[in-house]
């Protein structure tokens, strides 16, 4: 984490009151939450609609913090230690975020993408961990506040950071990878999450592609090949180098040949000398996002033993194709952290490619943000679920019956079940099993789908 007296802080950001006295003070780490502030930290409250942290700043003092930030506009500073006042602490943070990545010999992999990119942020990560002191975003710190934070947590010691950038409408990749400055670029795939904001493919396409803006020169970016909307903007870039993935031959990296199991994948790739490698995380878009990965490996020259028992350690986010242990002997497959169709065909497909006598249940709710066609999106995915190959489908909530409307226009009838209380799902899905199902829970984030999940949880 950074390691900086105030002095020093005070060359990276412009302070704009006197900090004389305190210039040989040492700052180790950052806080943001005063309940969390540790010895040392940079307390950096921020001033919202409804709530303000600068009145938390006097008890981040008292509570040990070495300095605080203070925004300019904010009145009555406390008098009980270091105070740092910024035109905007917001602007503050991710300034000394970018100053401080200047400062750091790391090289930094920056991941974005509609879906896959946690995933291939959790891949990265360890097959590149093999070889390096690598470190990763953590949870979902991948906005204009987490990806500061993540750079800003960084040990100097640190070799390599994967840095996953997020969004929601334009210009929002662009400030982040102008602050991360990464050396390596991927972008995962390009789907339909933030149509309601963004309006359409392209525009999310060109959303993404605002990642290359803060790409270094003669950098590396790493991208879906068979992917239209990225081709030609890939092909427009100046002293940038080039690399692809997807399913076909005339990409830098595809697979050989794979076989999908329950637990995982094993495949062969273009790249590595064409080793057997595993992947334990199920389904073919996993083994897309581990091409990506593969290729970030490739350059910074990852040996294939370590890419072998990289990809064999990959520890996955939470809720994010979690196997758990279910009750009456079932199996669950928690993927409920978000969902939108693109994700939500990877994972009906994975499901009805698994061979085995298991009988299979999908459990979804609703995919948010898809913008005014959102029941035509719901009710298309209902319509393309295999009868023969899944046993029930569960909905849950107002735009999850339009997946139940479409799925009863070719299920029979008594094995489509929608509802608007998860209790009552709960309730119809227990009756339902008897022992050996494998049971997929999916949804949007903010459907809350975990109660779910944990009332088909055994503990282990």
């Amino acid at each position: 984490m950074i390691q900086r007296t105030i002095g020093q802080i005070a060359k990276m950001v412009k302070i704009e009151n006197d900090i004389t006295e305190y210039t040989q003070h040492l700052v180790k780490g950052v806080s943001i939450d005063s309940r969390k502030v540790l010895q040392g930290n940079l307390f950096i409250p921020f001033k919202g609609e409804h709530t303000d942290g600068h009145k938390h700043a006097e008890m981040a003092l008292h509570q040990g913090a070495a300095a605080v930030f203070w925004q300019e506009d904010v009145p009555n500073p406390p008098t009980n230690g270091p105070v740092l006042i910024v035109k905007d602490t917001l602007l503050a943070l991710q300034e000394l975020a970018k100053s401080y990545r200047d400062e750091l010999s790391a090289k930094v992999v920056g991941i974005t993408g509609s879906n896959g990119k946690t995933t291939t942020k959790d891949i990265t990560a360890a097959v590149l961990g093999e070889t390096y002191r690598v470190q990763k975003t953590e949870g979902n710190f991948n906005n204009h506040i987490g990806l500061p934070l993540t750079i800003l947590a960084l040990e100097e010691r640190t070799e390599i950071a994967i840095l996953e950038m997020g969004m929601s409408s334009r210009g929002e990749i662009s400030l982040l990878t102008k602050i991360g400055q990464p050396d390596v670029a991927i972008i995962t795939n390009i789907g339909e999450a933030h149509l309601l904001d963004l309006g359409s493919r392209e525009e999310i396409a060109n959303a993404k592609f605002e990642i290359t803006e803060g790409l270094a020169p003669g950098g590396l970016f790493i991208y879906p090949g068979n992917e239209p909307l990225l081709q030609e903007k890939a092909a427009s870039l100046k002293n940038i180098r080039l690399v692809t993935f997807g399913e076909s031959t005339e990409n830098d990296a595809y697979p050989l040949e794979w076989t999908l199991e329950e637990r995982g994948s094993s495949f062969t790739a273009s790249i590595f000398s064409e080793e057997p490698l595993f992947l334990p995380i199920a389904g073919k878009h996993n083994v897309m996002n581990a091409l990506a990965a593969l290729l970030a490996a490739k350059e910074f020259s990852v040996q294939v033993a370590d890419v072998k028992n990289g990809l064999n350690s990959v520890k996955l986010s939470t809720m994010r194709m979690e196997w758990r242990k279910g009750i009456k002997g079932t199996t669950i497959l928690n993927d409920s952290y978000n969902s939108s169709p693109t994700a939500l065909r990877a994972v009906i497909g994975m499901l009805e490619s698994m061979d085995g006598e298991k009988e299979k249940i999908i459990v979804l709710g609703d995919m948010l943000e898809l913008g005014d066609k959102e029941k035509e999106y719901h009710e298309q995915i209902g319509e393309e679920i295999d009868p023969s190959k899944i046993k029930y489908v569960y909905t849950y909530g107002e735009l999850g019956k339009w997946i139940a409307h479409g799925a009863e226009k070719k299920f029979p009838l008594g094995r489509v079940f929608s509802f608007q209380n998860q209790d009552e799902l709960i309730r119809s899905l227990e009756e339902k099993i008897f022992g050996n199902e494998l049971i997929v829970v999916k949804a949007s984030r903010g459907m809350k789908m975990e109660k779910v999940v944990e009332a088909l949880t055994i503990e282990e």
